[in-house]
């Protein structure tokens, strides 16, 4: 048997054997232990999906999956880029205490306890498709480690720029994908995990089961995008070949259009196998937009009314599209306007699991199942951001109040409930909200020598690297 067929063997029958032994060990389901999947895009802005205002980019299945659920119009990720964003996903922990706090080779270690651990725990058979970013291999941060019974992706956030790889990662193995050898491409591996994901889910309708399905569309392949001006790689272009759009505009926004129809496919395999009222579906971004691949995220107006993209604190780069359904338990429909944040998705799992004891005693998140349900929920005294590239940046989110700390500069402050496109600096005017804020700038992180808070670049480690 060739490569060529051996490979297309291994990615026909994928998760087959291992998760049927997998399943085996695991407890018969229970009625109060929902399956939870959880879909994450790449680099996908706030104003990208036609739910959230989007009228150009076509989103149909995103679009039902709002209609039949919660649209969260305040939703933050972790932080402005990829790796800390997920730490911040994986770990409870917002971006001044996780592990990973840049896009750089940091790995979680042994005591960063993640979600999957947790669930494994409780009895839930758990998965990872797509990109990982929070430890390489050889590390103590490899989704093996970290509690996923079953991995198939990229660990590395550079070689997931690639859409048309010669390698990936299955498990602790890598799978050689000859048909894209020689720069041949005849295998998107966007594809392959959506039918991973889809095997994912009838191999463990029996069973309580987490997928964690971590997208890499639309982020571009920067380093296609610096030797052609286009970055946004894609199979075709098609439903907008004829739309008079730079061409990679039309790439981008047949990335989001095909993440569409996937997320369409995985949802129709949770209904085959009658899945859909015992299972919570999370749909989010990693962050806001880029300007990357030759796209502009201006063109599509990607950040909606916010301002800022990817890279930036402003709400454009951390408030995302966030979506929740559970048919017959959440209520269909509602658009909800609490604010809330990635750490808050471990305690959250965990309460949708029955899991009352052994909670990390380090978390920053809280559980949003009574936001959920329709019931009383406490609100976050606080929210807080850093990012370091370049130089630091802090933001904190307290009520309305939200303030800007770009290092160098002087400090800013805007009310978003009048301001949400944070135009209008209001910090001369308020004082007492200002020496609020700044003691939660001082207060809400644990230093970390290797990412200090300063104006100045910070030299990178061999092997990491800026996605």
């Amino acid at each position: 048997m060739s490569m060529k067929k051996f490979v297309s063997l291994l990615l026909g029958i994928l998760f087959l054997v291992p998760l049927q032994a997998a399943s085996l060990a695991r407890p018969a389901r229970s009625a109060q232990a929902p399956n939870i999947i959880f879909i994450l895009a790449d680099d996908l802005g706030y104003g990208d999906l036609g739910c959230y205002g989007q009228k150009q980019i076509k989103t149909p299945n995103l679009d039902r999956l709002a209609a039949e659920g919660i649209r969260f119009t305040q939703c933050y990720a972790g932080t402005t880029v990829c790796a800390p964003s997920r730490s911040c996903l994986m770990t409870g922990q917002h971006s001044g205490h996780t592990r990973v706090r840049g896009n750089d080779a940091t790995p979680l270690r042994p005591e960063d306890v993640t979600v999957a651990e947790l669930l494994k725990k409780a009895g839930y058979t758990t998965g990872l498709i797509g990109k990982w970013g929070l430890g390489l291999d050889g590390t103590t941060g490899t989704p093996g480690k970290k509690g996923f019974d079953e991995f198939f992706g990229f660990l590395s956030q550079t070689a997931a720029h690639a859409y048309y790889p010669t390698n990936i990662w299955r498990n602790e193995d890598i799978l050689l994908l000859d048909a894209n050898a020689n720069d041949q491409k005849r295998v998107y591996i966007h594809d392959q995990f959506t039918r991973a994901a889809t095997n994912f889910v009838r191999l463990n309708k029996n069973v309580p089961f987490f997928l964690y399905l971590a997208y890499t569309l639309p982020h571009a392949n920067n380093e296609l995008g610096k030797a052609s001006g286009n970055g946004m790689e894609i199979p075709d272009d098609a439903p907008y070949t004829h739309e008079d759009w730079p061409q990679p505009e039309k790439n981008k926004a047949a990335m989001i259009t095909r993440l569409d129809r996937d997320i369409g496919r995985l949802l129709d395999a949770v209904q085959k196998h009658r899945l859909d009222s015992n299972t919570v579906v999370f749909f989010a971004s990693d962050n806001g937009p880029h300007n990357e691949g030759g796209s502009k995220a201006a063109f599509f107006h990607s950040s909606g009314p916010l301002r800022g993209i990817k890279r930036d604190l402003y709400e454009g780069g951390i408030r995302v599209p966030m979506i929740v359904r559970w048919p017959g338990t959440i209520r269909a429909g509602q658009t909800n306007d609490a604010p809330w944040a990635f750490w808050d998705f471990l305690p959250t799992a965990l309460d949708l699991a029955g899991v009352k004891t052994n909670m990390p005693a380090n978390l920053d998140g809280q559980s949003i199942l009574p936001t959920l349900l329709g019931q009383t929920q406490k609100p976050h005294e606080f929210f807080y951001w850093e990012f370091h590239e370049g130089g630091s940046k802090q933001a904190v989110r307290t009520g309305d109040w939200k303030a800007v700390q770009v290092f160098g500069k002087p400090l800013e402050l805007y009310d978003l409930r009048t301001d949400p496109g944070e135009t209008n600096n209001l910090v001369a005017a308020h004082p007492a909200v200002v020496a609020r804020i700044q003691a939660y700038l001082r207060t809400a992180r644990t230093h970390d020598p290797r990412y200090p808070l300063t104006d100045k670049p910070v030299r990178r480690a061999a092997g990491e690297s800026v996605n």
